[in-house]
């Protein structure tokens, strides 16, 4: 199991409104994000975001399946400032995790990703922090490049 939550923040030269549509169109995520081969919104909340979303991942040595639930809260205007998620079934043991969106001006954001994931399988500690911290500074960066590539649009 993760021993902590790694977390990791980027400054995004698009706005909170632009990064949280990145972050709530779940079916463009295997366009940008390298490790996602689908991405399927299987149930969707009253405002019609995604609630329960199935990810399949390409994790060179197998893919990995999960699905995870969402829960987010709203700014005034009933805008995402957040979204939660925690694993509802899987091939891994556990994945939790955050986003959080703060805006630094006009077209400027501060996107802050936390999670922690149990593969389910004994990995040694060393070369599973080094996964976990790449794995999620990847991530950040991808959602950052996808962010500001639909801010110039």
């Amino acid at each position: 199991m993760s021993e902590a939550s790694q977390s990791q923040s980027v400054d995004v030269e698009a706005s909170v409104s632009v990064c949280v549509s990145v972050l709530l169109d779940f079916p463009h995520y295997p366009t940008w994000s390298g490790p996602i081969q689908s991405c399927r919104v299987l149930e969707v909340d009253a405002a019609g975001r995604g609630r329960i979303v199935e990810f399949v991942l390409d994790m060179k040595i197998r893919s990995v399946r999960y699905v995870l639930e969402y829960a987010y809260d709203l700014h005034p205007g009933d805008q995402p400032a957040s979204a939660t998620w925690s694993l509802v079934e899987g091939d891994v043991a556990a994945v939790d995790g955050s986003y959080r969106f703060e805006p630094l001006g006009k077209r400027r954001s501060r996107a802050t990703c936390s999670q922690s994931v149990d593969v389910g399988f004994w990995i040694p500690g060393p070369l599973r922090r080094i996964f976990e911290r790449q794995a999620l500074r990847d991530s950040v960066l991808e959602f950052k490049a996808e962010a500001e590539r639909r801010a110039k649009e």
